[in-house]
């Protein structure tokens, strides 16, 4: 078994910590390792965050209580050995109820997308269930992301059983206090050690945590008040967001159980390949390959622009490596913040490695051109693919 880790490392405080910066320190643990927010890890990354949470709890149960700490601080593990730490044989328990049983309701709620209140005072808050936040995935084209678009995503959730009303019985009457926490959902457990009887709360195992139970349950959600639902959300995508973002829908989330809060459904974005531009950040990149003739006469040519093609006049003696920019031809910034991106189209030049006789011959009566044999060395055209090979 690994060797326990001193506690105040555990929370990354020095000895002597205050009571809010014990706080603090939690709070930050408890939002990074909670296993609510590790649903789609590895199941090695699964246990990790199970493991730091339950440190990081442990170290906030010892350090949170005056006489714990006090004990902690003079003796170490000594000191506190036996204590009763956090009960997680019922599981982990929802992060909002976990932050706002800690911390007086200071929260005001949490969600995916959610911020955090302060720590300053307030009156204890009665627990309210929240569901499970959903996330999926919506696959997006550079053409859908240039402009912005609505989509069409379906999700299996929960959402009130249509025959009792989501009160888990067709009978309010049905709904008694439980008898075991009088209706508080919390049970307290004594423990016995070294120094004395130990307090805890934990949730209530007959009414598991909800305070009410259901003598007649009803048939169709079995007293959950839930039913499972396939249902389409539409979901309106800004333009310029990129591969990896979340779209947060508020409440459109799983349904809790009896009147609780619904979760939040998150969308996250998929890029989806094209098939000739390539993107970094607002920025788009294409290269396109042109004949020798053609970089020598001079040519018109065709870029594939998200808006619509756009005509291209080439120079001639266009070299190898040219990069051409075109302003505002990128991709806007999310909300419109940080302008338009540009389009760069860098040029090369195809070589052909087979020739026929009869071009052979007439590339031949070239080389006694000094224009084609020897390059003026003041030109800068050597240079060009160098100078611009930043952009790809």
């Amino acid at each position: 078994m690994a060797e326990k880790r001193d506690y105040y490392e555990v929370l990354g405080l020095q000895k002597g910590a205050s009571a809010d910066d014990i706080k603090g320190a939690y709070r930050k643990a408890a939002l990074k390792w909670h296993p609510d927010r590790h649903v789609d890890d590895s199941e090695a990354d699964k246990k990790m965050a199970e493991e730091k949470f339950k440190e990081a709890s442990e170290a906030y149960s010892v350090l949170s209580d005056p006489d714990k700490k006090a004990k902690y601080d003079q003796f170490g593990f000594a000191g506190v050995d036996g204590a009763a730490g956090p009960d997680f044989s019922q599981g982990f328990g929802n992060l909002n109820d976990i932050l706002n049983n800690l911390f007086g309701g200071a929260f005001g709620g949490f969600g995916g997308f959610g911020g955090f209140g302060g720590f300053g005072g307030g009156r204890q808050q009665s627990r309210v269930a929240r569901g499970r936040d959903i996330r999926t995935r919506v696959r997006l084209t550079l053409e859908e992301i240039y402009s912005g678009c609505e989509k069409e995503v379906t999700i299996e959730r929960n959402r009130p059983c249509p025959d009792c009303g989501g009160r888990g019985t067709k009978n309010a009457s049905d709904i008694k206090t439980c008898p075991t926490c009088n209706g508080s959902g919390q049970v307290q457990h004594m423990t016995n050690s070294f120094f004395g009887r130990t307090m805890t709360l934990g949730v209530c195992p007959q009414c598991n945590g909800e305070g009410k139970i259901v003598s007649n349950p009803c048939g169709r959600c079995k007293g959950s008040g839930l039913v499972r639902i396939k249902e389409t959300v539409r979901v309106r995508i800004p333009a310029g967001v990129e591969d990896g973002m979340q779209i947060p829908l508020e409440g459109e989330g799983h349904s809790a159980a009896r009147g609780g809060i619904n979760g939040d459904l998150l969308v996250v974005v998929e890029e989806q390949p094209h098939a000739q531009l390539k993107r970094e950040g607002v920025n788009l990149f294409y290269t396109r390959v042109i004949s020798i003739v053609d970089a020598m006469l001079g040519c018109e040519i065709s870029i594939p622009c998200l808006d619509g093609p756009m005509s291209l006049k080439l120079e001639a003696g266009t070299q190898s490596g040219t990069v051409q920019r075109l302003r505002g031809k990128g991709l806007p910034s999310v909300n419109g913040y940080g302008g338009r991106g540009d389009l760069y189209v860098k040029i090369l030049v195809w070589i052909p490695r087979k020739l026929s006789r009869s071009e052979r011959e007439a590339v031949e009566k070239l080389r006694e051109s000094s224009t084609i044999t020897k390059p003026d060395p003041t030109r800068e055209d050597k240079a060009l693919f160098e100078k611009e090979s930043k952009y790809f």
